[in-house]
């Protein structure tokens, strides 16, 4: 059994995405809920050795490459295939805005002020100041991620299963 280069880009672009997507979830389900019951220094104390940790070359992989090869899958299909071209176009689409766009500006730089923060020497009062600013709007932001990589894994998938 031969597979087409567009068959395997497709099926890579499909595992990636269930990858980031299932990430995503796993963060929103069980990771900031589970730390949400810390107080103010445990909480932020979780969350950037969370975000320093998670900055390797698999999370890299696996949280950006989706755009990258989601789209070479859709380009590969174009002319074979418009439907599954389309389909996965738009999951290209919605994991670019939803997940990269959001990430870079949205999570991000709420990751950065929390990162450049000295939390040994912050007060009780500051922390507090601190979470407020950080764990809603982190939180929604990340929810974003978590339903946008989720549609994209699901078209991808239908995609998968019309080639």
């Amino acid at each position: 059994m031969e597979i087409s280069l567009s068959s395997f880009v497709l099926f890579l672009a499909t595992l990636l995405t269930g990858l980031a997507a299932g990430l995503c979830f796993t963060w929103s389900n069980a990771v900031t809920s589970g730390i949400g019951n810390l107080n103010d220094l445990g909480y932020l104390q979780s969350f950037q050795q969370m975000n320093r940790s998670i900055l390797n070359p698999i999370f890299f992989i696996v949280f950006f490459g989706p755009f990258f090869i989601a789209l070479a899958a859709a380009m590969l299909n174009k002319s074979s295939s418009p439907q599954i071209f389309w389909i996965a176009l738009i999951a290209t689409v919605f994991y670019f805005v939803g997940v990269a766009i959001v990430t870079i500006f949205g999570n991000v730089p709420l990751n950065e002020m929390l990162d450049k923060s000295d939390l040994a020497s912050s007060s009780l009062g500051e922390l507090k100041a601190l979470r407020e600013k950080f764990e809603k709007p982190w939180t929604q932001f990340h929810w974003i991620r978590t339903i946008t990589s989720g549609i994209s894994f699901m078209l991808l998938l239908i995609a998968a299963l019309l080639k």
